[in-house]
């Protein structure tokens, strides 16, 4: 069974605002669980946002680049 995260708690966990992970939830997506009138985020889910979101860097070359004078 996955963790099941508060709003406050992702907030925390990603460095943002609560209205932040509220936002991912009102425009569907974060996957998330209601239970009762509460909402809680699967763990796994925010590791997944994450990784989905995650931009690698890019290597270049410098010998392939010249100068110009």
């Amino acid at each position: 069974m996955d963790r099941l995260l508060t709003v406050d708690q992702v907030a925390e966990l990603l460095g943002t605002t609560v209205r932040f992970p509220r936002r991912l939830i009102e425009e569907r997506r974060i996957t998330f669980v209601k239970v009762g009138r509460h909402v809680r985020i699967p763990e796994s889910a925010v590791t997944a946002f994450i990784d989905s979101h995650t931009v690698e860097p890019v290597t270049v070359r410098r010998s392939g680049l010249r100068r110009v004078a």
